[in-house]
Parts: structure tokens; C-alpha cells; sequence
């Protein structure tokens, strides 16, 4: 949360213009950069009409806490006011999202999403995201678990007239969607007031709100099986929700014409992805719609089979491979879910296909034409092979060549890393990623990042955060150090990542445990996988409360930058023809993945002496596990 105040205290600052100064003063310090001019106009144009309200409605003493940070992700509340309830006498809470929109009309015949002409694309109704936020909040905030009917949610469109946004209402009202206007403001106020009592202040409840434990997130495996045979489990929020009913209206309109259609998705790590494909393909599922779930990872698509097919074996046949569409007929789907599609390789012959079905034909074709409406989840800073084609450009051009609309989807809001954007871009700025070198580590209070001063130093604090099932944690490692063949059953795996007197295994390869390991496919959610180094292809798509990172020989602190070393890289992937250029590119997207898995905190360890000063440098020494 940027600020906290009572009403009166948020209507005098607006008054005197200090309010947008200490916004914008919290934003930079919380995010390291000054917030864009849209959002300070937002705040200055739309607060002070909030605050004007509250003291209207003689609510003066309702606590407002601006910019509310919904837990373990990016996204924020415009405002929550917290108080007290005039009737059951229970603390109260009404999140509260503020437009300045003047007019907004449904999309498409789906009044979920609206039409702005301020913006390009659907967004979502304002009434269904206040709604979505409010049970974010119950799901997430050990405050309201057991108290759910002490939220409520009102979006307030203070610059409209209810002719102007009336098509809005068609979607379904209750106590945590409604929306008022400029025509409406004494309902709005009105409205306050059965939520929040003038003759209480609302401090305390915002303490026992702020002070609320923060639920563990759903993390995607467990929930696979439930979201796919049984109901929606995953709130899915803002652009979330977008692209899910973008998906969900490109499927309507392909069953009722002879209708094609491409839907891209993109986002970083953690922004949702693979939720909003469990939902879409969850949805389809129960509808009855020929629809499949493929990606180009194994250890993904074993453990989407494994997790989601556990009592019914037709639902592990729901999840395929990239390449399982090579001699398929056109259009014999209707939707085809392609979650990880950063990793759609060139074409979908290997060494086992046979000489008929070695057509040279693009692996991103195939996919496009299986179904109806082919849909591409994906990350381009996750490509971490050569030969590796699943970008943006490489989709809109298949699908122009065939004459297909093709509609892009940005997700911008992330739920790995604790939520924390500071994180993720301490991470790429630190990878040379994006430009501006690295900066220093401003601890926020979403994601934790600690520096280890050897392997045994972070083994230990990840083993203490595991006590009691406390949290999960693995630790994963860059391709520098040599894999041995599995053992044979019994005897004990080999011990090749050697970093001076401390050695662990690799995961295992195979499809099978072997002396207490669990199979690759299933390191990153076996609890026993603790005891073996992942690798960027079993960790990529996974995510861990704790992770801990070994940067290895092959990227190394020099003078002023790091620099890739391609000869300490034992990645088989890298061939002699490899560019450099496209090795560096590839080892940096490695370590990216490897440090955004964790959910609750990372601790980095270099074997490189001098690049560990730099670390300690952006980032602190690491503290002890008694203090830490």
C-alpha cells in the first residue's frame, strides 16, 4: 500500500496538492521508479472526488488505505476503506476501484469486458474486477478467510452518467461488484454508509487487515486436477481474465461460422499464464469442446498429467506435446491450449521420426492448424535453447501468411516472486536484460533475495526453511558441470556438481526414482527433490516457496559486466555452429528462469570469487538462518 489515512486526513491533502507528492514519493521508493503520467493524473483527478465522498457521507474517521497491494501479486486496489459495520458491529471493508471513464459500452455481446475509447483493447468491466478483487482477497488474507461477508466492492465511475455506461449492468450485481456515477453519487454514499459506521474509526480494522497472514498461494500443480474436472479454483484477475474470455469468444465464434482465430498471451514469469490455460481448458472440458493442452517440456506436461489425471485417466490424455500434431487433420480441434510456447522448436522431427513425416514443415503451422482457435501462452525471455521459435513476430507471421486474425494478450501482472516487480526487475537489469545495468536490492516486503557466501552456507538455510513442512525449497544450478549415466537401482547417484569440498547430484534423467530421487518430470514438486541440483529444464514452468541459485563458471563478474564464458557451459545444446552471440543470450535467459522460481525468496551463490563481491554489493551479505 502507497498510503494510509483517515478520510478527513486524505480530504485535507488533497486540498493542499500534498497527496499526489506523497504518492508519487512511495511509489518511487517502492518500485524504484516514478509511476507513468496516466497513473499520477488517475490520482490526482479521482482521489480527491473519493475523499469528498467519504466526508460527504459523514464517514470522516473510515480508514483509507490507497494503492492496496493485493497479497503475493502485483496488482493494487485503487482503495480499500476499512471501518467498522453499523449493524453487526464487525470490522468492514470496501475495495473500491475508481475510473474517470465518461462512457463504456459491453464488448462483443460479452458484458464481462467493455470498450473504452481510451483504450485499444477489452478491458474488464470495472464491476466484475472489484468483484475479482474482493474474492482475490478473501483467498488470500488470513483476516477475511473465516470472514468473508466483510468485503464488499463498488467500482465508481465519478465522470459518468448512467446513460453512458448502463450497458455495463448487464452482468450479475451482488455485494462485491456494484457501481455508482457521477448521476448516482447520493446512492454512492448512501451505499457507504450501510457498509461503514459513522460513529467508529476505522483504524483498528485496517491494523487486523494489514496484520492478516498471508494465505500460501494455490500454487498451480495441486489445484490441476480440481480446476480441470470440478470448478474454477484461480481468481483470475484484470488482463487475466481477458484473455480468458477472449479465448472463451473466439470458441463461440467458431462454432457458430467456419471461423478461425489466434490468440496470443504473453507475460513474464508468474503473471498467469498457465492459470489462465488450466481455466480456458477447465471451461472447454466441462462444455464438452474438443480441446488439448500440449507444451514442449516434459517434465510440464508429466506433471499436468500426473496432478490432473489422478482419478480419471481420460484427463491425462488432455496434455500432449508440441510435436504430437505432425499427421493430424486440419480444424480436428476445436482449441488448442499451447502453454510454454516459447519453446515451439523449428519443426517437430527429431532422430525417432521417421523418413514419411521429415516434411521440414514449421512446427508453428502444425499447431496453427490442428484447431479452430490455436492459443500461444508464452514468455520470450524464457527461450533458453537454440532452435527454439515461439515469439510474438514468429506467430503473427504464420498466422498472416494463412490469412488468420491473430490477437495479442499482455499480461502484466505477476504472482511468482511474492508479486514483487522490484524483483523481477532487479533480475533482468542484473542479466543485462534490459538496459541500465545493475542496481542495488531495495528489500521490499514481498520477496526476500539473500546471498550466500558458498553452497553448504545456502543448503543449510534452505534445510531450515523446510523444518515442519514449513515451506517448499530446490536448489538448481547453470549447465557447468558434467552428468553422469543414472546408477543402476540402489546404488547412490553421482555426485557431479563439485563446488570445492561440497558435491550434490543433478536431477535424474530418467522417467523413474532411483535410490529415493524422484524422476525428472516431478523434481520441482516431489519433496524429495530437495536433495538433487535442478536444471534450468526441470525447473522452467515450476515454482518453489524457496530457491536457491548457483550461477556457475559460465557467467562471471568481469571489471564492469558479466560475461558469458561458453566453454565452461556443458549444455549439449550448444553446438560448435551455436553463434556466441546467441549462447550469451541463452545462459543469461537461464539464470533468469532459475531466479524467478522462487515464491517466498531466492538465496544466489556464485562459485566465481569476484563475482560474488558484486553480488554482495547489489544485494547484502546474506544474514544467518537464526536471524534471517
Amino acid at each position: 500500500m502507497l498510503f494510509r489515512a483517515s478520510a478527513r486526513t486524505v480530504g485535507a491533502m488533497a486540498s493542499d496538492g500534498s497527496l499526489l507528492e506523497r504518492l508519487i514519493e512511495r511509489f518511487l521508493d517502492t518500485h524504484g521508479y516514478r509511476p507513468g503520467p496516466a497513473e499520477a493524473r488517475s490520482w490526482e483527478r479521482s482521489l480527491p472526488i473519493l475523499a469528498a465522498a467519504l466526508n460527504d457521507a459523514g464517514l470522516s474517521d473510515v480508514e483509507v488505505m490507497l494503492e492496496y497491494a493485493l497479497p503475493l501479486n502485483s496488482k493494487r486496489a485503487d482503495a480499500i476503506l476499512a471501518g467498522i459495520h453499523p449493524v453487526t458491529g464487525e470490522p468492514s471493508y470496501v475495495v473500491v476501484e475508481l475510473k474517470q471513464w465518461s462512457k463504456a459500452d459491453p464488448h462483443d455481446d460479452d458484458p464481462e469486458l467493455c470498450l473504452v475509447d481510451a483504450y485499444t483493447q477489452p478491458v474488464l468491466n470495472p464491476i466484475e474486477q472489484v468483484r475479482r478483487y474482493c474474492e482475490y482477497l478473501v483467498n488470500f488474507n488470513g483476516a477475511l478467510a473465516e470472514h468473508p461477508k466483510r468485503v464488499s466492492g463498488v467500482a465508481y465511475l465519478h465522470n459518468a452518467t448512467e446513460f453512458g455506461v448502463s450497458g455495463l449492468r448487464e452482468i450479475e450485481l451482488d455485494e462485491r461488484g456494484q457501481m455508482f456515477t457521477a448521476e448516482g453519487r447520493g446512492a454512492f454514499l448512501d451505499h457507504l454508509r450501510t457498509r461503514l459506521s459513522d460513529r467508529h474509526p476505522g483504524a483498528r480494522a485496517a491494523d487486523e487487515l494489514q496484520a492478516g497472514k498471508l494465505v500460501p498461494s494455490q500454487q498451480l500443480m495441486a489445484l490441476a486436477a480440481q480446476e480441470v474436472r470440478e470448478r474454477e479454483q484461480f481468481v483470475l484477475l484484470d488482463e487475466q481474465q481477458v484473455a480468458y474470455r477472449m479465448v472463451l469468444n473466439a470458441v463461440r465464434k467458431a462454432k457458430q461460422s467456419d471461423h478461425k482465430e489466434v490468440v496470443v498471451v504473453t507475460g513474464g514469469p508468474g503473471t498467469g499464464k498457465s492459470v489462465i490455460a488450466l481455466s480456458v481448458l477447465g471451461e472447454l472440458y466441462r462444455q464438452g469442446v474438443p480441446a488439448l493442452h500440449a507444451t514442449g517440456s516434459q517434465s510440464f506436461t508429466k506433471t499436468m498429467r500426473k496432478v490432473a489425471g489422478t482419478r480419471k485417466r481420460e484427463v491425462q490424455d488432455l496434455f500432449k506435446y508440441f510435436n504430437s500434431f505432425m499427421t493430424a487433420e486440419k480444424n480436428s480441434l476445436d482449441v488448442l491450449v499451447c502453454d510454454e510456447a516459447h519453446r515451439i522448436r523449428e519443426t517437430s522431427a527429431n532422430r525417432y521420426t521417421s523418413a514419411a513425416h521429415r516434411t521440414g514443415r514449421p512446427q508453428i503451422d502444425e499447431l496453427i492448424d490442428v484447431a479452430r482457435v490455436p492459443v500461444f501462452l508464452l514468455d520470450e525471455h524464457q527461450v533458453v535453447r537454440p532452435g527454439e521459435m515461439g515469439t510474438v513476430a514468429e506467430i503473427k507471421a504464420a498466422a498472416a501468411r494463412k490469412g488468420i486474425a491473430c490477437h495479442v494478450v499482455g499480461l502484466d501482472s505477476q504472482f511468482r516472486c511474492g508479486g514483487s516487480d522490484a524483483y523481477l526487475r532487479w533480475v533482468v537489469r542484473l542479466l543485462g536484460l534490459e538496459p541500465g545495468g545493475p542496481i542495488a536490492w531495495e528489500p521490499d516486503d514481498r520477496m526476500q533475495l539473500l546471498v550466500a557466501e558458498s553452497p553448504q552456507e545456502m543448503e543449510a538455510f534452505l534445510a531450515a526453511q523446510r523444518v515442519n513442512d514449513r515451506y517448499s525449497a530446490r536448489m538448481s544450478a547453470g549447465y557447468c558441470w558434467h552428468w553422469s549415466p543414472e546408477p543402476k537401482p540402489g546404488n547412490p547417484l553421482a555426485a557431479d556438481v563439485v563446488i570445492g569440498d561440497w558435491a550434490r547430484p543433478w536431477n535424474l534423467r530418467g522417467e523413474r526414482a532411483i535410490s529415493g530421487a524422484p524422476p525428472s518430470a516431478l523434481w520441482a514438486t516431489d519433496p524429495a527433490g530437495f536433495g538433487q541440483i535442478g536444471c534450468v529444464y526441470t525447473a522452467q514452468g515450476f515454482e518453489y516457496d524457496w530457491s536457491g541459485v548457483i550461477i556457475g563458471p559460465d557467467l562471471v563478474w568481469r571489471s564492469d559486466r558479466w560475461v558469458t564464458d561458453r566453454t565452461k557451459s556443458k549444455d549439449p545444446v550448444f553446438k560448435k555452429a551455436t553463434p556466441d552471440a546467441d549462447v550469451d543470450r541463452l545462459i543469461r535467459n537461464t539464470y533468469k528462469v532459475l531466479l524467478t522460481r522462487g515464491m517466498v525468496g531466492t538465496v544466489v551463490c556464485s562459485t566465481d570469487p569476484e563475482s560474488r563481491e558484486k553480488l554482495r554489493e547489489l544485494a547484502g551479505a546474506m544474514r544467518s538462518v537464526d536471524s534471517t
